[in-house]
């Protein structure tokens, strides 16, 4: 038996881009809303366009869509893969990497700890590499499939000060990134504002998600200081902002 918990892989390449002021794009897949070629298609166009991850997950997602979507990025792409789990279903050692995610914007027990001892023992097997996540979810606008199934108030997106001392205690907490996410289909972007308040607070990567459906929001929030963006959404929706957003992100 083997107990994996690395940032050599995965969070190693986010810290190293932050420390270079270089930063990182993730395309956000989630397995319900696609079907193979869907899949296929994505990973290839990723890997032309040089992202640097892509993050499989979704709120409302079995084990076995996870399996079938994963077995098929394996297949199609070397890019690392990495879980952004909506639940403790969604372990499965076929990816790279986990984001363990603490909802630390709720007051939620169960997405605080409750979640990860159900999970603890499978992640200990899964040979994945474990990456200790703040969550954050910010106001964009609308109630976001995130919101409703969390049972949690979001962050008011005019509340830099309260974002940046949240963030300031989860990074005390040993929490290895800071994910301020507006969530999927969101009216609007996390304030650049409030990513520059929490980056002068914080030494730890932020990872920006949520609403970003053009390469100048995503260049804006790069500049803000998000170390990674991750778009998901608007991509489903019109494949070719992959390579656009990727040069916007990595020109900064």
């Amino acid at each position: 038996m083997s107990f994996h918990v690395s940032y050599m892989n995965v969070y190693e390449n986010i810290a190293a881009g932050k420390d270079a002021r270089k930063a990182k794009f993730a395309v956000l897949i989630d397995p319900e809303k696609h079907h193979g070629r869907g899949f296929a298609a994505t990973a290839r166009l990723a890997d032309e366009a040089g992202v640097d991850f892509l993050l499989i997950g979704g709120s409302l997602l079995s084990s076995d869509a996870m399996d079938n979507c994963l077995s098929i990025l394996r297949q199609e792409t070397s890019l690392p893969l990495v879980i952004f789990p909506g639940s403790t279903l969604q372990v499965n050692g076929k990816a790279d990497a986990i984001l363990l995610l603490s909802l630390i914007s709720g007051r939620n027990p169960d997405l605080l700890i409750g979640n990860h001892v159900i999970a603890a023992p499978y992640l200990r097997e899964s040979g994945l590499e474990i990456i200790p996540t703040a969550y954050m979810l910010i106001e964009s606008g609308i109630t976001t499939t995130a919101l409703y199934m969390s049972h949690t108030q979001p962050i008011p997106r005019l509340k830099d000060d309260i974002a940046a001392c949240t963030a300031m205690a989860g990074e005390m907490l040993g929490l290895k990134l800071i994910y301020l996410d507006a969530g999927s289909g969101a009216i609007e972007t996390v304030p650049e504002s409030m990513i520059r308040k929490v980056r002068d607070t914080i030494d730890a990567p932020i990872v920006a998600g949520g609403g970003i459906r053009s390469p100048e929001k995503a260049r804006a929030l790069v500049k803000a200081g998000a170390s990674l963006i991750v778009v998901g959404n608007a991509i489903e929706q019109n494949n070719n902002l992959i390579a656009k957003i990727a040069e916007a992100v990595h020109q900064v």
